[in-house]
């Protein structure tokens, strides 16, 4: 059975789920209530055509069959969905979803658990409103008559007394959401792809490769990639996280024009210019990007 089963996961993938703060139980500590230690959890993908119960959880699951030689597993916001070869028997699927049962519970939580710290931090794009461009929050200021010569907007340190920049774009009062959106989103990618060719300048050098050219992507599950002819893409949403964090990503793509695969040669390559690259992998999880 172990030979059939096949695990993908994404680069969006969130992290182990944090240990429980609440200290142990004791005298002094009092029970979780009975009616909330058997409420049983339920996952339902929008397409499920199968059901299976896990635990205390009921999981309906989305099945197809194709040519593949494996069982393939992947969690993301809709659920679990389960691909299979034509020739393999649905007890054997099933033996197979029930088998890796914790590893599916654990990526649903920690999926739904992500998708709600996403939704929480939901851009409302109006005069005011806040983002965070290189980790740092930046408010929105709409102010009509400024062109700024021609880019559309500037970033300001504040006010007086404030350390909060002001991203002050040139749009009337009565611009509506959709326009702020698309003059924040002009000005960021302006920054991304400026802030991207520096870092990747800098780091090229040190680790003995030429970029040769740079997109900015709009990817759904990848920050990066990199190809062998030299060609790097970016996800421009990177600028909403720190520059340590955006080095490791550029470090990261980089060091795939020396080794294209995850081996450990690979992640050796990473770690020579980014010794801390762990640490910077598990924010890029970790931290909530805005949702636009």
């Amino acid at each position: 059975m172990r030979g059939l089963l096949q695990f993908t996961l994404d680069l969006f993938d969130a992290p182990a789920a944090a240990p429980d703060p609440r200290p142990p139980a004791g005298p002094h500590t009092p029970a979780i209530p009975l009616a909330d230690a058997l409420s049983p959890a339920s996952f339902t993908h929008p397409r499920a055509s199968r059901e299976v119960t896990l635990g205390n959880a009921r999981v309906a699951y989305e099945f197809t069959r194709g040519k593949r030689r494996t069982i393939g597993f992947v969690v993301g916001v809709e659920g679990l969905s389960v691909r299979a070869p034509r020739w393999v028997a649905l007890r054997d699927v099933d033996a197979a979803v029930k088998e890796k049962g914790d590893w599916i519970l654990r990526k649903l939580n920690e999926t739904r658990q992500r998708h709600a710290r996403l939704e929480s931090a939901r851009i409302e794009w109006k005069d005011g409103v806040a983002f965070p461009f290189l980790g740092q929050q930046v408010t929105v200021q709409l102010d009509p008559h400024h062109a700024f010569d021609g880019v559309g907007g500037v970033l300001d340190a504040g006010a007086a007394g404030s350390d909060a920049p002001v991203l002050r774009l040139a749009l009337a009062k009565t611009a509506s959401a959709a326009q702020i959106r698309d003059a924040a989103q002009a000005w960021l990618m302006r920054q991304a792809r400026r802030i991207f060719i520096e870092r990747l300048d800098h780091f090229a050098p040190r680790l003995g490769v030429a970029w040769k050219k740079l997109s900015l992507s709009n990817a759904s599950t990848r920050w990066g990639s990199a190809s062998a002819d030299g060609a790097i893409r970016l996800h421009w949403r990177l600028v909403h996280f720190r520059m340590s964090v955006i080095d490791y990503v550029v470090a990261h793509e980089l060091s795939h024009l020396r080794v294209m695969d995850h081996s450990p040669r690979f992640w050796e390559t990473v770690e020579s210019v980014m010794p801390d690259y762990e640490q910077l992998r598990r924010q890029l999880k970790d931290e909530p990007v805005p949702r636009w």
